[in-house]
């Protein structure tokens, strides 16, 4: 990928992240979020060995009336988006699993591909849950930026450490190009901003809770960019697709959020921070 062409396309899609998410109220937030989450859902049923269109779309409609019933049935505790982000946390703890048996369900059949639909179902409506529970939360689209903030610090030093230090492998039956060092810088970078945005937001929380939000934020976020790199393996390709000029697909932009996302919410509200 060139580069220039990578910057290019962050360039535009950097602001457009920023406004969407200061300036959409909750609601318009959601539905764009809901678009952005099913597009990535195509792409997932292309990693899940789908080659039918009508089949992918099927899904795509089943996994839209889902949102729709969480959304009708939330209330103002926001019940249906809390459990339906505890589902995503547990989801998440289970694919560690997954990862360290990196050969489950590669062979293309039909019991493995219905369960990487499954996955794909778990991985990006408790994001949507998760995302909509903090943009509504008090300063919420404050706090919606330093969560996608940290796990682009983490996925930055991650490729900077690597680029520079990396020398021992991470995963290299999953992803041969990530290292120890990575992995490591990607951490320190996260708890860094951690620490910053406790005192630009001039907070009383105790530092360790944010220093602790930015190190399972960061984890995660990890876990998540794996697990689509498995699927990729599995799939035998490079990308999900070439939506994003010098990115790839949604997914390759997502898959860190995926699991983050959901780890910051759930450890934001548990601590009370």
């Amino acid at each position: 990928m060139s580069h220039k062409t990578r910057i290019l396309s962050a360039l535009w899609m950097i602001p457009l992240v920023i406004v969407a998410i200061l300036y959409l109220p909750t609601a318009y937030f959601g539905s764009v979020i809901a678009i952005v989450l099913l597009s990535g859902l195509y792409e997932w049923a292309t990693l899940a060995h789908v080659k039918s269109t009508p089949t992918k779309l099927l899904y795509l409609l089943f996994n839209a009336i889902l949102l729709c019933l969480i959304a009708y049935f939330d209330d103002l505790q926001h019940s249906s988006l809390i459990i339906t982000t505890f589902c995503g946390g547990f989801f998440w703890l289970l694919s560690l699993f997954w990862l360290w048996k990196y050969n489950f369900a590669r062979t293309s059949n039909t019991f493995n591909n219905n369960l990487k639909l499954i996955a794909g179902s778990l991985a990006c409506i408790p994001l949507w849950s998760a995302l909509i529970w903090l943009h509504s939360s008090e300063q919420g689209p404050i706090w919606t930026l330093i969560a996608i903030g940290l796990i682009v610090a983490a996925d930055s030093g991650a490729y900077l450490f690597g680029v520079n230090f990396g020398t021992h492998k991470l995963a290299p039956n999953i992803s041969p190009g990530k290292s120890w060092e990575g992995f490591w810088g990607g951490l320190f970078c996260a708890i860094l901003l951690s620490l910053i945005c406790m005192l630009l937001l001039d907070s009383s929380v105790a530092y360790w809770k944010f220093m602790v939000l930015g190190l399972l934020t960061a984890l995660f976020s990890v876990v998540g960019d794996l697990f689509e790199s498995l699927l990729k393996r599995h799939a035998a390709i490079k990308d999900s697709s070439s939506l994003i000029p010098g990115h790839g697909g949604l997914l390759d932009r997502l898959d860190s959020i995926f699991s983050g996302l959901v780890i910051f919410t759930l450890v934001k509200f548990w601590f009370g921070v």
